[in-house]
């Protein structure tokens, strides 16, 4: 797994990748943190994660496209799967290469923080428990971008449905409480309020560290990568 993951998080800084991923979100950030924080005078954490939410919708397709289609798309995905190596093995390995990518982006707006603490009040509690929540929300959705790379040998078609499910996920919200006034369909709402990913974070970016929603994010983030499993092992037996 090691040797995976090291091979896949060199892959992202010797391409474009890793730095259009870096840049597109510092921007993006850059930009919610003047207006959010700098401009309403906000020393608040919550405000800028709670604004910019929608970022994964962009960067994680950018992030996951190439983590298992291009082995697909040039055959090398061969010599991973006829390796001593387990699926699982491999598949972590990507995985946790995607996610300290995403990792070390945030630990660039750490300057965020810094600006913040210089000119008010910032609670050490608010700061872990958004940064936590952030972060466990990335690592589900990368997993998601994972499973869609796995399923495609195009980069461009991994991207496009990884887009696809994580904007439809981030609308989940806004679909249950369009349903709501429907008497029949409440039952279809709970089930989604249930399974929507976006809302676990409310509690992080309010700073209260939810034990069930760092569970839930931790159990999603499992379901896709044995989602992510089964479809190589159903590839690779297919094949012969």
């Amino acid at each position: 797994m090691l040797a995976v993951f090291k091979r896949e998080l060199q892959s992202y800084f010797y391409s474009a990748i890793g730095y259009v991923f870096m840049g597109i979100f510092m921007i993006i950030a850059g930009v919610f943190f003047t207006f959010g924080n700098v401009m309403s005078a906000s020393s608040s954490v919550g405000t800028l994660f709670s604004n910019i939410t929608f970022i994964f919708i962009l960067i994680v397709p950018i992030l996951t496209m190439k983590l298992m289609s291009d082995e697909k798309k040039s055959k090398t995905d061969q010599l991973l799967i006829t390796s001593p190596l387990s699926l699982w093995a491999i598949v972590l390995g990507k995985f946790l290469a995607a996610c300290a990518v995403f990792f070390l982006t945030l630990c660039c707006t750490g300057i965020y923080i810094i600006i913040l603490s210089a000119y008010g009040n910032v609670s050490a509690m608010e700061v872990f428990v958004n940064y936590l929540g952030f972060f466990l929300m990335g690592c589900c959705l990368i997993s998601v971008g994972l499973l869609m790379s796995t399923l495609t040998e195009n980069q461009v078609a991994a991207a496009i449905s990884s887009f696809g499910i994580i904007l439809l996920l981030y609308l989940l919200d806004s679909i249950v409480s369009s349903m709501a006034s429907v008497t029949m369909l409440a039952w279809l709402c709970t089930a989604l309020e249930w399974i929507s990913l976006f809302a676990r974070f409310t509690d992080f970016s309010s700073g209260i560290l939810s034990l069930e929603g760092v569970i839930y994010m931790i159990s999603f983030a499992g379901v896709f990568l044995l989602l992510t499993v089964h479809a190589i092992e159903k590839r690779r037996w297919s094949e012969g």
